[in-house]
Protein backbone atom coordinates (compact mmCIF):
# COMPACT_ATOMS: atom_id res chain seq x y z
CA UNK A 1 0.00 0.00 0.00
CA UNK A 2 1.25 3.25 -1.39
CA UNK A 3 1.52 6.35 1.15
CA UNK A 4 1.51 10.36 0.15
CA UNK A 5 3.84 12.63 1.63
CA UNK A 6 4.77 16.14 1.71
CA UNK A 7 8.47 16.93 2.19
CA UNK A 8 10.23 20.27 1.65
CA UNK A 9 12.87 20.87 -0.47
CA UNK A 10 15.15 24.09 -1.16
CA UNK A 11 11.91 25.60 0.41
CA UNK A 12 9.27 23.77 -1.81
CA UNK A 13 6.72 21.36 -0.88
CA UNK A 14 6.72 18.69 -3.00
CA UNK A 15 4.32 15.69 -3.51
CA UNK A 16 6.01 12.55 -2.54
CA UNK A 17 4.48 8.43 -2.86
CA UNK A 18 6.28 6.05 -1.21
CA UNK A 19 5.73 2.41 -2.18
CA UNK A 20 7.27 -0.08 0.39
CA UNK A 21 9.42 -3.21 -0.84
CA UNK A 22 13.45 -4.41 -0.80
CA UNK A 23 16.23 -1.96 -1.93
CA UNK A 24 17.30 -0.82 -4.09
CA UNK A 25 14.57 1.75 -4.09
CA UNK A 26 13.12 2.79 -7.45
CA UNK A 27 12.53 6.64 -7.85
CA UNK A 28 10.66 7.87 -10.65
CA UNK A 29 11.17 10.74 -12.68
CA UNK A 30 8.35 12.26 -14.82
CA UNK A 31 8.21 13.88 -17.83
CA UNK A 32 7.95 17.54 -18.47
CA UNK A 33 4.14 17.32 -17.78
CA UNK A 34 3.94 14.46 -15.88
CA UNK A 35 3.27 14.38 -11.67
CA UNK A 36 2.96 11.41 -9.30
CA UNK A 37 -0.66 10.86 -10.52
CA UNK A 38 0.24 10.79 -14.12
CA UNK A 39 2.37 7.82 -13.46
CA UNK A 40 -1.10 5.85 -12.89
CA UNK A 41 -0.51 2.59 -11.50
CA UNK A 42 2.72 2.16 -13.24
CA UNK A 43 5.31 2.58 -10.48
CA UNK A 44 3.02 0.28 -8.71
CA UNK A 45 3.24 -2.63 -11.07
CA UNK A 46 7.01 -2.02 -11.34
CA UNK A 47 7.59 -2.03 -7.38
CA UNK A 48 5.11 -6.12 -7.66
CA UNK A 49 7.13 -7.07 -10.36
CA UNK A 50 10.43 -6.32 -8.54
CA UNK A 51 9.49 -6.39 -4.79
CA UNK A 52 11.88 -3.50 -4.99
CA UNK A 53 10.71 -0.26 -3.01
CA UNK A 54 9.90 2.92 -5.23
CA UNK A 55 9.05 6.57 -4.59
CA UNK A 56 7.40 8.92 -6.70
CA UNK A 57 7.16 12.22 -6.48
CA UNK A 58 6.37 15.38 -8.36
CA UNK A 59 8.89 18.15 -9.15
CA UNK A 60 7.98 21.94 -7.83
CA UNK A 61 5.62 23.65 -10.00
CA UNK A 62 4.00 20.29 -10.82
CA UNK A 63 0.90 17.83 -9.51
CA UNK A 64 0.16 18.80 -6.09
CA UNK A 65 3.63 19.76 -5.48
CA UNK A 66 3.72 23.82 -4.76
CA UNK A 67 2.91 25.81 -7.49
CA UNK A 68 5.22 27.36 -9.52
CA UNK A 69 6.56 31.08 -9.18
CA UNK A 70 8.30 31.97 -11.95
CA UNK A 71 9.53 30.85 -15.15
CA UNK A 72 11.82 28.06 -15.95
CA UNK A 73 15.35 28.37 -16.76
CA UNK A 74 17.10 26.64 -19.35
CA UNK A 75 19.16 24.94 -16.93
CA UNK A 76 16.03 23.58 -14.90
CA UNK A 77 16.95 19.99 -15.44
CA UNK A 78 20.30 20.67 -13.83
CA UNK A 79 18.84 22.46 -11.17
CA UNK A 80 16.88 19.74 -10.58
CA UNK A 81 19.61 16.88 -10.93
CA UNK A 82 22.17 18.71 -8.63
CA UNK A 83 20.36 20.46 -6.23
CA UNK A 84 17.26 19.70 -5.65
CA UNK A 85 17.08 15.48 -6.04
CA UNK A 86 20.63 14.66 -4.02
CA UNK A 87 18.63 16.90 -0.75
CA UNK A 88 15.51 14.82 -1.76
CA UNK A 89 17.35 11.44 -2.10
CA UNK A 90 19.46 12.82 1.69
CA UNK A 91 16.04 13.70 3.27
CA UNK A 92 14.61 10.13 2.41
CA UNK A 93 17.79 8.52 3.60
CA UNK A 94 17.60 6.82 0.08
CA UNK A 95 21.29 5.27 -0.60
CA UNK A 96 22.24 3.89 -4.25
CA UNK A 97 18.62 4.15 -5.90
CA UNK A 98 18.22 3.69 -9.33
CA UNK A 99 16.62 5.91 -11.07
CA UNK A 100 13.60 5.68 -13.39
CA UNK A 101 13.31 8.93 -15.97
CA UNK A 102 10.45 9.91 -18.58
CA UNK A 103 11.36 11.99 -20.55
CA UNK A 104 12.67 15.48 -18.74
CA UNK A 105 12.88 13.01 -16.16
CA UNK A 106 15.36 10.39 -18.08
CA UNK A 107 17.61 13.33 -18.69
CA UNK A 108 17.56 14.81 -14.91
CA UNK A 109 18.51 10.94 -14.05
CA UNK A 110 21.41 11.35 -16.67
CA UNK A 111 22.90 14.45 -15.25
CA UNK A 112 22.48 13.06 -12.09
CA UNK A 113 24.51 9.75 -12.45
CA UNK A 114 27.21 11.98 -13.83
CA UNK A 115 27.79 13.86 -11.10
CA UNK A 116 27.88 11.22 -8.27
CA UNK A 117 28.63 7.57 -7.64
CA UNK A 118 25.47 6.24 -5.20
CA UNK A 119 23.52 5.31 -8.64
CA UNK A 120 22.79 1.80 -8.85
CA UNK A 121 20.95 1.47 -12.29
CA UNK A 122 19.69 3.93 -15.09
CA UNK A 123 16.01 2.85 -16.75
CA UNK A 124 15.38 6.08 -19.25
CA UNK A 125 12.60 6.02 -21.42
CA UNK A 126 12.37 9.06 -23.89
CA UNK A 127 15.15 11.00 -22.62
CA UNK A 128 16.47 13.89 -24.10
CA UNK A 129 20.31 14.50 -24.27
CA UNK A 130 20.57 18.28 -27.43
CA UNK A 131 17.43 19.29 -28.82
CA UNK A 132 15.49 17.90 -32.06
CA UNK A 133 13.57 19.75 -34.48
CA UNK A 134 10.69 17.03 -33.83
CA UNK A 135 10.87 18.05 -30.26
CA UNK A 136 10.32 21.81 -30.73
CA UNK A 137 7.39 21.21 -33.71
CA UNK A 138 5.80 18.68 -31.36
CA UNK A 139 6.58 21.23 -28.34
CA UNK A 140 4.67 23.92 -30.40
CA UNK A 141 1.70 22.31 -31.66
CA UNK A 142 1.13 21.47 -27.72
CA UNK A 143 0.78 24.92 -26.95
CA UNK A 144 -1.92 25.56 -29.61
CA UNK A 145 -3.55 22.35 -28.31
CA UNK A 146 -3.58 24.11 -24.65
CA UNK A 147 -4.75 27.06 -26.20
CA UNK A 148 -7.49 25.43 -28.56
CA UNK A 149 -8.60 22.35 -26.79
CA UNK A 150 -9.59 20.71 -23.49
CA UNK A 151 -6.03 19.86 -22.62
CA UNK A 152 -6.16 22.67 -19.67
CA UNK A 153 -9.00 20.69 -18.67
CA UNK A 154 -7.74 17.13 -18.70
CA UNK A 155 -4.40 18.41 -17.18
CA UNK A 156 -6.20 20.15 -14.24
CA UNK A 157 -7.21 16.79 -13.38
CA UNK A 158 -3.14 16.19 -12.34
CA UNK A 159 -2.16 19.06 -11.62
CA UNK A 160 -2.95 22.11 -9.41
CA UNK A 161 -2.69 25.06 -11.49
CA UNK A 162 -2.83 23.28 -14.79
CA UNK A 163 -1.64 26.39 -16.83
CA UNK A 164 1.54 27.57 -14.85
CA UNK A 165 2.49 23.93 -15.11
CA UNK A 166 2.37 24.03 -18.81
CA UNK A 167 3.54 27.45 -19.67
CA UNK A 168 6.67 26.56 -17.19
CA UNK A 169 7.38 23.89 -19.31
CA UNK A 170 6.36 24.44 -22.99
CA UNK A 171 7.71 28.40 -22.43
CA UNK A 172 11.64 27.32 -22.38
CA UNK A 173 11.64 24.32 -24.60
CA UNK A 174 10.28 26.50 -27.15
CA UNK A 175 12.69 29.64 -26.15
CA UNK A 176 15.33 30.56 -28.92
CA UNK A 177 18.24 29.84 -25.72
CA UNK A 178 16.58 26.10 -25.49
CA UNK A 179 18.06 25.55 -28.84
CA UNK A 180 21.54 25.10 -27.11
CA UNK A 181 20.74 23.06 -24.89
CA UNK A 182 22.81 19.57 -24.81
CA UNK A 183 23.88 17.23 -22.28
CA UNK A 184 26.06 15.06 -24.00
CA UNK A 185 29.02 16.70 -22.33
CA UNK A 186 27.82 14.44 -19.22
CA UNK A 187 27.34 10.92 -20.71
CA UNK A 188 31.02 10.04 -20.23
CA UNK A 189 30.34 10.57 -16.60
CA UNK A 190 28.13 7.89 -16.11
CA UNK A 191 29.37 4.30 -15.25
CA UNK A 192 26.32 2.78 -13.97
CA UNK A 193 24.34 0.34 -16.12
CA UNK A 194 22.09 1.80 -18.06
CA UNK A 195 18.46 0.69 -20.06
CA UNK A 196 17.39 2.81 -21.96
CA UNK A 197 13.66 2.67 -23.97
CA UNK A 198 12.49 4.77 -27.07
CA UNK A 199 9.79 3.90 -28.89
CA UNK A 200 10.09 4.57 -33.06
CA UNK A 201 6.67 6.28 -33.19
CA UNK A 202 7.67 8.81 -30.98
CA UNK A 203 6.75 12.18 -31.41
CA UNK A 204 9.22 14.01 -29.20
CA UNK A 205 12.52 12.51 -29.94
CA UNK A 206 14.11 10.18 -32.21
CA UNK A 207 16.67 7.26 -31.95
CA UNK A 208 19.32 10.21 -32.17
CA UNK A 209 18.66 10.50 -28.10
CA UNK A 210 19.50 6.55 -27.38
CA UNK A 211 22.10 6.33 -29.84
CA UNK A 212 24.50 9.19 -28.61
CA UNK A 213 24.05 7.86 -24.45
CA UNK A 214 24.85 4.39 -26.24
CA UNK A 215 28.31 6.09 -27.58
CA UNK A 216 29.06 8.16 -25.17
CA UNK A 217 28.09 6.67 -21.66
CA UNK A 218 30.99 4.85 -19.45
CA UNK A 219 29.15 1.50 -18.46
CA UNK A 220 26.87 -1.24 -19.77
CA UNK A 221 24.15 -0.05 -21.59
CA UNK A 222 20.87 -2.15 -23.22
CA UNK A 223 18.97 -0.13 -25.58
CA UNK A 224 15.12 -1.25 -25.87
CA UNK A 225 13.28 -0.10 -29.53
CA UNK A 226 10.15 -0.83 -29.29
CA UNK A 227 7.41 -0.59 -32.37
CA UNK A 228 3.66 0.81 -31.48
CA UNK A 229 4.83 2.90 -29.33
CA UNK A 230 4.87 6.94 -28.83
CA UNK A 231 6.87 9.22 -26.43
CA UNK A 232 5.71 7.19 -23.47
CA UNK A 233 6.84 3.64 -23.58
CA UNK A 234 5.13 2.72 -19.94
CA UNK A 235 1.78 3.50 -21.47
CA UNK A 236 2.28 2.08 -24.77
CA UNK A 237 3.85 -1.48 -23.92
CA UNK A 238 3.61 -1.45 -20.29
CA UNK A 239 4.51 -5.28 -20.24
CA UNK A 240 7.30 -5.20 -22.30
CA UNK A 241 8.78 -2.17 -20.19
CA UNK A 242 7.91 -3.90 -17.42
CA UNK A 243 9.82 -7.30 -18.12
CA UNK A 244 12.60 -5.86 -19.30
CA UNK A 245 12.94 -3.35 -16.07
CA UNK A 246 12.49 -6.64 -14.12
CA UNK A 247 15.63 -8.30 -16.02
CA UNK A 248 17.42 -5.26 -15.83
CA UNK A 249 16.65 -5.24 -11.93
CA UNK A 250 17.41 -8.77 -11.38
CA UNK A 251 21.15 -8.07 -13.23
CA UNK A 252 21.80 -5.02 -11.34
CA UNK A 253 21.20 -7.58 -8.10
CA UNK A 254 23.37 -10.70 -9.07
CA UNK A 255 25.78 -8.14 -9.98
CA UNK A 256 25.80 -9.39 -13.57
Amino acid sequence: MSEADVVTVRGHGLEVEHIPGRTPTLIFLHEGLGSVAMWRDFPAKVAAATGCAAVVYSRYGYGQSEVLREPRGVDYMHVEALEVLPELLERLEIPDPVLVGHSDGGSIALIYAASRNDVKGLVVMAPHVFVEDLSVRSIAEAKVAFEGTDLPQKLGRYHADAAKTFRGWNDIWLHPDFRAWNIEEVLPGIRCPILAIQGFDDEYGTMAQLEAIAKQTGGPIEILRLADCRHSPHRDQPQVVIEAMSRFIDRLDSGA
